[in-house]
């Protein structure tokens, strides 16, 4: 698969995901939808918002990469970047959503994605086991 066809295809999966998680948002009522109702709102939810981050972070580290660097490398990395991303938005509107989002939990889950980003960078400072 070329670069090409990888970011046509997760560009496309992306506008899915945001379509189905805006019709969700329009015609779906949370007091009658259930639990059903709110799993598919977080999971188009987190599956855009991956998409997104992992699309939009992709062409900026192209743009500022070196040309050596194989590229298939940093679409592991931004795709990692945006899972952890992905996860720390749905954590915080579940957190939000029961009433347990306070500014202490707010700044622990940051503290919590900076470090586990900061794992993912020295991680791969010092793998020299990185295949594509």
């Amino acid at each position: 698969m070329t670069l090409r066809q990888y970011l046509i295809m997760m560009a496309t999966g992306t506008i899915m995901c945001w379509v189905a998680w805006l019709f969700i948002l329009v015609n779906v009522s949370p007091e009658q939808a259930g639990w059903i109702g709110f799993v598919f709102f977080y999971s188009s939810l987190f599956l855009g918002t991956v998409g997104f981050f992992s699309v939009t972070g992709l062409l900026f580290k192209k743009q500022k990469s070196d040309k050596d660097e194989i590229i298939f490398r940093q679409v592991k990395r931004t795709f990692k970047q945006g899972i952890l991303f992905g996860a720390f938005v749905i954590l915080a509107l579940l957190l939000l959503q029961f009433n347990l989002l306070f500014w202490w939990n707010a700044i622990l889950l940051a503290l919590l994605y900076i470090v586990l980003e900061g794992a993912m960078i020295s991680g791969r400072k010092y793998n020299n086991h990185d295949y594509v």
